[in-house]
């Protein structure tokens, strides 16, 4: 690459971080309401395909299914939180203040020297683990994005609106009818490919939830729903996200118990299902999936939750997911998305593109394989 266009894309990835940290009060809304017009439209996708004999859903009803699905999910969540969030609150700083006991008493016989005596090893892990700042950050985040919820749904209506006429964009940057067709190939790959992994983590990180909040509700931990809730969110979020959930009530069932049998009943049963849930069901029903390097996923992390905070964090590695899929479909971004995978294992394979024409001359996307197959298809 020459130095002025090194330059100039180091000079767009400036601007486009600076916008996004500026015009987060904007952009965060559209992300999020991009994100539950996907959902909404997967889902009207899946109602779709369900059918009894010849009979099928119409994808008017699909839709209206779907939106009314989402909007009864959303008010319920509301309203669990609205009633379980200030015991939650309250509770906090006892949970923090015996947490820091046990900790303490666990951990001083083998740190009784230097600086680790006494209340410097106290304060140590008070500034480490911080329940009521999580909590309140938490709340805060929750708060802001409830606070957006109108402009949120204006977007989501827009996105409705226009999402009928994206083909005929397509259309017409195209001149060429066989070009077009490729491009809406390319276009419907990814978007399977995304429906895909969506359907597939709800599923595994719904399970996972589910199983971890009848184990807690089980063993008497407090606000068990709260910490299912929690652990679902925190799984579509590989690797840092199945520890945070697994640590995460562990901690809270030390806190609120005398002993540690409970504490190690939590994490023994939610590590157990994390383990089998994320490596054995899920890379079956995956397939060869994109797995992407926990390095990134880390920097990926800090990076979006400095921009965005809490929900960049949550959002951060379905961006770098949607990212790979794309950049894989394409013989020159291809490398970017190796890079970013584990073992550079992708699911798409580079002869599915084919850049000749039928001279063999001019650049085209798609290959004739894939044309025919779109024909044959349609």
């Amino acid at each position: 690459m020459k130095v002025p266009n090194f330059l100039a894309v180091v000079l767009l990835v400036v601007v486009i971080f600076y916008l996004l940290i500026v015009g987060e009060f904007l952009l965060l809304p559209l992300v999020i309401a991009i994100a539950l017009w996907y959902l909404i439209n997967t889902l009207a996708a899946a109602l779709g395909r369900l059918s009894v004999g010849r009979f099928s859903i119409p994808r008017p009803i699909c839709l209206t299914l779907s939106v009314l699905t989402f909007l009864a999910a959303i008010w319920a969540v509301i309203n669990f939180l609205s009633a379980s969030f200030g015991g939650v609150m309250e509770m906090a700083p006892i949970y923090q203040e015996n947490l820091i006991r046990r900790l303490e008493s666990l951990s001083l016989p083998f740190l009784d020297v230097g600086d680790f005596q006494g209340e410097n090893f106290g304060q140590l892990i008070s500034d480490w683990i911080d329940l009521p700042s999580y909590a309140a950050s938490l709340a805060g985040s929750a708060a802001g994005i409830l606070a957006s919820s109108s402009l949120i749904l204006i977007y989501v209506g827009f996105l409705f609106f226009e999402q009928g006429q994206f083909r005929n964009k397509i259309s017409a940057l195209t001149t060429d009818p066989e070009k077009e067709k490729e491009v809406n190939g390319i276009f419907d790959r990814i978007r399977d490919d995304i429906q895909k992994y969506i359907t597939i983590k709800m599923f595994t990180s719904s399970l996972t939830g589910i199983l971890s909040f009848s184990l807690m509700l089980l063993m008497g931990v407090d606000f068990a729903g709260i910490w299912g809730l929690l652990i679902f969110l925190l799984n579509f979020i590989p690797t840092v996200g199945s520890i945070i959930a697994t640590m995460f009530p562990a901690m809270i069932a030390l806190a609120q118990s005398d002993g540690y049998y409970l504490f190690f009943m939590v994490l023994g049963g939610i590590g157990s299902f994390q383990v089998i849930i994320g490596n054995v069901i899920e890379p079956r029903l995956m397939g060869s999936s994109f797995n992407l390097s926990p390095i990134v996923i880390l920097l990926n992390l800090a990076l979006w939750g400095t921009i965005w905070g809490v929900p960049g964090a949550f959002l951060c590695v379905p961006f770098l997911i949607i990212f790979t899929i794309i950049m894989s479909h394409f013989p020159k971004t291809r490398p970017i998305a190796i890079i970013l995978s584990s073992d550079g294992d992708l699911r798409v394979p580079l002869e599915t593109f084919s850049f000749t024409d039928k001279g063999g001359n001019t650049p085209m996307l798609g290959s004739d394989d894939d044309a025919e197959h779109d024909k044959n298809g349609a």
